[in-house]
């Protein structure tokens, strides 16, 4: 009898050490990582190519959040010379990146401490780049099974380049930014973000910037996006319009 005890334990041993491996293999990770794709080639009239890229990642591990996200957009289209000649000449050509971190403070786990840098560079814009770095306070206002509210205000500094001049200038600004999402089912999802970097100073630019998008699951990992973004620059140079928008549909791959 003591045999086979001594026997069926040594059985169990194994079989505990290997759920043991395997339960600690489905941990979830901190990261999750997503990328995104939209092409377009216009042929008839006119030919034209828009690509649209993007990079996310984002990071999640106890009381800190982490994000990070880069975009880039060209776009060339066929022109053609006094001597009819034919060529790709860029329209359009930016790129931006923006990052995130957040510290859960309270017992309620609803304040945050923030700290947020964002850089864009846009080759058509009156400005040769935009930079900005805030630090504050925030509040997860409401959670429930389908939507969220977030939103943080706090000081920083803004960094400008202007175009026309290369002249540039440091001005501090008070950033609030909210991010609203709901989801609609299992497959279908909206957000809405925006930010304000307004200046402290009369007569300096502020920015403004929203995105609205809807997101759908095709596949597993695949995504289609849906995104209208809108940017507004309270004092821009001359032969540059204050409000540019950017229509975009793009593929989004999840790690």
């Amino acid at each position: 009898m003591e045999r086979k005890l001594a026997l069926a334990s040594l059985c169990i041993i194994p079989f505990f050490s290997f759920t043991t491996v395997a339960e600690e293999s489905k941990v979830k990770s901190p990261y999750t990582a997503s990328t995104e794709l939209g092409f377009l080639y216009k042929t008839g009239n006119t030919k034209s190519i828009d690509v649209k890229a993007g990079f996310n990642l984002k990071y999640e591990l106890e009381k800190w959040r982490s994000t990070l996200a880069f975009n880039i957009l060209a776009k060339k289209i066929e022109e053609e010379d006094d001597k009819g000649k034919k060529s790709f000449e860029t329209t359009d050509n930016k790129w931006d990146i923006l990052a995130q971190t957040n510290y859960t403070i309270g017992e309620e786990d609803k304040n945050y401490l923030y700290g947020n840098l964002a850089h864009e560079q846009d080759k058509f814009s009156g400005f040769e780049s935009q930079s900005s770095l805030s630090a504050g306070w925030g509040r997860n206002w409401y959670t429930t099974e389908t939507s969220s509210f977030f939103a943080d205000i706090g000081p920083g500094v803004k960094y400008d380049v202007t175009r026309a001049t290369n002249k540039s200038s440091t001005n501090l600004i008070i950033q609030a930014q909210a991010l609203y999402t709901h989801q609609f089912n299992e497959h279908v999802e909206f957000k809405q973000y925006i930010v304000a970097r307004q200046a402290t100073q009369s007569g300096e630019n502020s920015v403004y910037k929203s995105e609205t998008s809807v997101t759908a699951q095709l596949i597993d990992s695949l995504q289609l996006k849906f995104a209208l973004r809108v940017d507004y620059d309270t004092e821009v140079q001359a032969g540059f319009e204050n409000t540019n928008t950017e229509t975009s549909m793009t593929l989004i791959y999840n790690f």
